[in-house]
């Protein structure tokens, strides 16, 4: 794999040509159009994490209910940048923004990787658009993915300036790159330094004809520039960081991340998908070197996915209390194997065919997603409905009936709670608390028990956690004291509360929601001091 081998420039096409980049990078925008609020799973709690960052002081966000504290941590891409964008579009259109830049700028950092790399885009290079839209997007992981964004485009220029051996020059400039990177989201940093250091040690040796051992240990030291966040990171992990680093070598949660990578609407075809890539990619690293096969890995993007699966097999799923972290990285480690590609035929039909084939995979995907973006986006806005009968500044305990997670397509609901906070400026239970490594925390003690991320979640019996709620018990136990409104998202009729007098129906939303007044008096253990007597509620 280290042994120098004469780079071949793929043929030209019309997928070599500047405008193919552009074009991908702007359909890829498509399905982000028509939701008013982007139908991604956590998007929503984090929506209302910004709503509590930008409210006035005197808004009962910051004097009642939560405390929102900067902190110097690697988790704040967007949450910096939608002061300047809510400033100029409001919060939902600046949201909404920021996360229409993040798969166009992922498909450009993908391809200009590529480009840079191979000498030209060979044909199979369109195969990678769809992981514009991977699982951690869809998720809504939304600081970390539009800081792989970025990290994939700094590689392209840090690539660049390689090439034009402007190593200096990467230096100066890549201290602040690496710095702003970290600071959107240190995983994305940590990509982004394995990416250069495999990069570089290919150059070591193919470029300035070093040998193994010291084009690692030079590969590590012109990396130098992108380590000052290191600095940071101790800093932040030595202060008040409550975090566990856990769940180590769980070998099925990293197989079903791996063929999550493309996890959308259609099982078969993003798992068929994912199969054909990873196959590529497989025989691409087993060629490095050999000419005599058809398809061949270029090394300094073959050396880079060794180095990425390696990082995802020692991973852990949780770290320092954020999980889902190897299941971040799993689509990012095929998609560099997949641009690391280039077919060996020089047969005009077979390359035109391979890229137009590309194309449509991405066409499809694309069409998919619109069309399921748009369904979510309608059924979130039918049960957003409910906020028009909630008073502004109010208390409301959400409640949302999910499928089990093994579901393929996830409804997008777990976090919809949230927009009471966007829109009403209300307190809903459901955030996200873990100190040091949020930047907002729940204040309001009445709610304590039934205020932040997962009381809202809602699964059936056969999946849900040993000591998780079911909606009834939820209904029953949760202090009437000290919220204004019961709001049930998605949740069937034969699921909603019956002859309690302390709540009161004011919005019906068909069969799949309901939203309640507290009123009357209550007579629920939770609600008194002994688990007797009757205590008056709003």
């Amino acid at each position: 794999m280290f042994r120098s081998t004469p780079p071949i420039t793929p043929p030209s096409g019309w997928w070599t040509k500047p405008w193919y980049i552009a074009f991908l990078a702007i359909v890829s925008v498509i399905p982000l159009l028509y939701p008013a609020v982007p139908p991604l799973i956590d998007l929503m709690g984090h929506m209302g994490r910004y709503r509590v960052e930008l409210a006035d002081p005197s808004s009962p966000l910051l004097t009642d209910y939560f405390s929102f504290r900067w902190a110097l941590m690697g988790n704040l891409g967007v949450d910096l940048l939608i002061i300047p964008f809510a400033k100029i579009f409001g919060l939902e259109l600046g949201i909404k923004l920021i996360v229409m830049m993040v798969p166009p700028l992922t498909i450009t950092g993908l391809l200009l990787v590529a480009r840079e790399v191979h000498g030209r885009l060979p044909a199979t290079a369109g195969l990678v658009a769809p992981f514009a839209y991977c699982w951690p997007f869809q998720w809504g992981f939304i600081n970390y993915v539009f800081a792989m964004a970025l990290a994939l485009n700094a590689f392209a220029l840090w690539l660049w300036l390689a090439r034009l051996n402007r190593i200096r020059l990467r230096a100066a400039l890549f201290v602040p790159i690496g710095g702003l990177i970290w600071l959107a989201h240190g995983f994305a940093w940590g990509v982004l330094g394995l990416l250069a250091f495999a990069a570089e040690i290919v150059r070591m040796r193919d470029v300035e004809g070093r040998g193994t051992f010291e084009a690692l240990w030079r590969g590590a030291f012109h990396c130098l520039p992108l380590a000052p966040p290191m600095l940071l990171m101790v800093l932040w992990r030595s202060g008040d960081v409550a975090g566990k680093t856990l769940d180590w070598f769980n070998w099925v949660a990293k197989y079903v991340y791996l063929i999550s990578s493309l996890r959308g609407h259609w099982m078969d075809f993003d798992i068929r998908l994912v199969a054909v890539l990873m196959l590529m990619v497989m025989f691409g690293l087993t060629t490095i070197g050999w000419r005599q096969y058809r398809i061949d890995m270029r090394r300094t993007l073959g050396v880079a996915t060794l180095v990425l699966i390696i990082a995802y097999v020692l991973m852990p799923r949780i770290v320092i209390g954020s999980a889902y972290a190897d299941m971040r990285l799993a689509p990012y480690v095929i998609a560099i194997g997949v641009i690391g590609l280039v077919p060996r035929s020089t047969n005009r039909i077979a390359l035109n065919m391979i890229a137009a084939l590309a194309l449509i995979i991405f066409g499809v995907r694309v069409y998919q997603t619109t069309e399921r973006f748009a369904v979510f986006a309608d059924f979130q806005e039918g049960q957003l409905a409910a906020l028009d009968h909630v008073e502004h500044g109010s208390r409301v305990f959400a409640l949302v009936n999910l499928p089990c997670l093994s579901r393929w397509e996830s409804p997008r609901l777990e976090h919809l709670g949230a927009m009471a906070i966007v829109r009403r400026e209300a307190f809903v239970n459901g955030q996200w608390t873990m100190p040091g490594a949020q930047l907002l925390s729940i204040k309001y003690a009445p709610a304590k028990g039934y205020a932040e991320d997962p009381t809202q979640v809602m699964r059936p019996r056969r999946c849900r956690a040993p000591r998780a709620r079911s909606i009834e018990s939820s209904v029953a136990l949760f202090p009437r004291a000290a919220f204004d409104y019961l709001w049930l998202i998605n949740t069937p009729a034969d699921h909603w509360p019956a002859n309690d007098p302390t709540l009161k129906m004011i919005w019906n939303g068909g069969e799949l929601g309901a939203l309640y007044r507290i009123v009357g008096s209550a007579t629920i253990a939770m609600d008194t001091p002994k688990g007797t007597g009757t205590l008056a509620t709003q």
